[in-house]
């Protein structure tokens, strides 16, 4: 009997990067890791902390510097590369650059025969995980952007603060569309145990005063304030990339709101957006199609037509 290891690949060493290699090894989630940067004394310097950690987690990690030409037999290629925004710039800014950056790292990976999963978190991620779709070649189900992952997370964590401290894992619904200023709420789908936030939001004073506009807006600029105290985010998308990959792996046909292509789907084509979808060992199994509300399909499809704009600039 022969046992395959699973094998994941990161490109970029900064602290997203480093952050998704310390939960692959904290979660036992994978048999060996390859770090890549374009800075290799840093790649080296990351795999040799993450090597000196491994002694205290429950399995062991083997942690290697790598190259392009070494994804050829990876399961995962995580990409993290980018250029941070700048102050009074949006995600989208970062396009041009992000754009380059990613001709320089997927067309060698591709060369070196790789088939297996890219999980992309490089910003404008939307636009980032539809390009590589395109330049790969690859199936959709297997180009996944971690979409608004952490946004529903987000969400969920500002919900529980007016629903006495609830635990978030108790809260089922979504943020979708970009990630990034334009998402939006399916406040419709949005339940409390089972149980209609909306219904909840008429039953209770306190909650009859929130302004879910201000909600939604708040949800979107969570990462900024993590940004103007600390300088960047990273231990939620982290979070995220990994929960995603853990899905792949253990088939857990797990829920989650990635950005991946719609067909069809919420009325949209040829678009990678944050919607609910179900992960397992193909990547992308199906994608939930929910039953918005016709001022929820308005947003919806404004958030689309701004990622439309962007996606313009590279075809």
């Amino acid at each position: 009997m022969s046992v395959k290891a699973r094998k994941v690949a990161i490109v970029g060493c900064g602290l997203v990067g480093s952050s998704c290699a310390y939960a692959l090894v904290n979660q036992c989630v994978c048999e060996e890791i390859l770090m890549i940067d374009i800075n290799e004394e840093k790649a080296k310097g990351e795999a040799l902390d993450l090597t000196q950690s491994v002694e205290y987690m429950p399995l062991r990690t083997k942690i290697n510097v790598g190259t392009y030409k070494d994804c050829k037999d990876v399961d995962v290629v995580i990409i993290t590369a980018g250029p941070p925004p700048k102050a009074g710039q949006t995600r989208l800014d970062t396009l041009e650059v992000s754009i380059k950056i990613c001709d320089s790292i997927v067309n060698p990976i591709m060369e070196s025969g790789f088939n297996g999963f890219f999980i992309l978190v490089s910003n404008p991620v939307d636009i980032i995980s539809y390009y590589v779709w395109k330049i790969s070649g690859l199936p959709k189900q297997r180009v996944i952007g971690t979409g608004t992952a952490i946004d529903t997370v987000r969400l969920k964590n500002i919900l529980s603060r007016y629903l006495n401290n609830i635990d978030t894992r108790s809260i089922q619904g979504f943020s979708l569309g970009e990630h990034g200023d334009s998402q939006m709420v399916p406040w419709s789908k949005i339940t409390i145990a089972g149980k209609s936030f909306l219904s909840l939001k008429e039953e209770n004073p306190i909650l009859s005063k929130l302004d879910l506009d201000s909600i939604v807006k708040e949800t979107a600029k969570a990462g900024w304030e993590i940004y103007k105290r600390k300088g960047t985010t990273y231990y939620g998308i982290a979070g995220a990339a990994v929960g995603i990959i853990k899905s792949i792996f253990h088939d857990e046909n797990k829920v989650i709101p990635v950005s991946t292509l719609l067909e069809g789907e919420y009325g949209q084509n040829d678009i990678y957006m944050g919607v609910p979808a179900i992960i397992g060992k193909n990547g992308v199994e199906s994608i939930i199609d929910l039953d918005l509300k016709d001022e929820e399909k308005e947003k919806f499809n404004k958030s689309a037509l701004i990622l439309r704009e962007y996606i313009s600039k590279i075809k």
